[in-house]
């Protein structure tokens, strides 16, 4: 299988950005894919954060199950400030709460000193994870540029929340892809560019995992059974018509439907870090 992978230019790149945009920032929120919040996080992060306060947001809560759940209680536990979101239904107090919670000490003393600075939040993440819905949703209007697929936001860009001002920046941080398993959930959820990816074998990888963690889901969506990871694929060719003359299989479209299904939520809830993904990338 084809390495999914970041290049050193790049990585190094996302750190000099990272690192000067904290400069400017009082605290981060930390966005993640709910359905793989550990994917997405890269360890170097802690040491160019130092002591900025974070909370972590597991975000698109609505597409995932209790799995998640478990791992955002996991994450608390170990004492990092951490709560979900579906920040497409634009219900934000909870995170505006959390917000106001993480920063409190800080507001304390600008208050004392009779300073009318706002606090200054960094809203991290990979691509795709949902920071501009996120920023739109705190501001209450259209002001962060958002797109379905990974690298929309183009530029960094202040907004206005009440008394925090919040940077929205292209996807941060790249995460550490020495773990193979942890960067194609990535791929899977749409949070690496598609272009990038041979999508036959994130296809084939990503019907091994759910039928191993969500047999249900490929049965009924698909009527699969059992069968290869390949078999399987066809059988969703099959399902969905996207055969070609002769009755050869249209694998391009029957991957693609399979990977659009799973993003868009049509195979049910998902997660697929477990805990000890958490304990690897040191979230907990």
């Amino acid at each position: 299988m084809k390495l999914i992978h970041w290049f050193p230019g790049h990585m190094a790149k996302a750190m000099r950005l990272m690192e000067d945009n904290l400069r400017l920032c009082d605290a981060v929120v930390f966005v993640l894919d709910a359905r793989a919040p550990a994917s997405a996080y890269n360890p170097a992060l802690e040491r160019l954060i130092g002591q900025k306060p974070v909370l972590f947001l597991f975000n698109k809560c609505d597409l995932a199950d209790g799995r998640s759940d478990e791992l955002l209680s996991l994450m608390k536990e170990n004492g990092r400030k951490a709560i979900k979101l579906n920040a497409t239904a634009q219900n934000v107090r909870p995170l505006q709460a959390a917000m106001e919670d993480l920063v409190k000490e800080k507001a304390i003393r600008l208050k004392e000193k009779g300073s009318n600075k706002p606090i200054r939040f960094l809203i991290a993440g990979v691509p795709n994870t949902g920071k501009s819905t996120v920023i739109n949703a705190l501001s209450g209007s259209k002001k962060a540029q958002v797109g379905d697929k990974a690298g929309v936001t183009r530029g960094k860009q202040w907004v206005k929340c009440g008394p925090f001002e919040l940077m929205d920046t292209p996807g941060t941080m790249p995460p550490a892809l020495s773990d193979q398993t942890l960067a194609r959930r990535l791929a899977y959820v749409g949070c690496i560019n598609d272009d990038i990816l041979e999508m036959d074998e994130i296809a084939l990888c990503l019907i091994e995992e759910l039928s191993e963690k969500y047999p249900a889901a490929l049965r009924e969506r698909y009527g699969i059974e059992g069968g290869t990871p390949l078999e399987k694929l066809e059988r969703v060719c099959k399902t969905r018509g996207f055969l070609q003359r002769g009755g050869e299989y249209d694998y391009e479209r029957g991957e693609r439907a399979l990977i659009d299904d799973f993003r868009k939520g049509k195979l049910g809830r998902v997660c697929l870090d477990s805990p000890d993904d958490l304990k690897n990338t040191g979230l907990i």
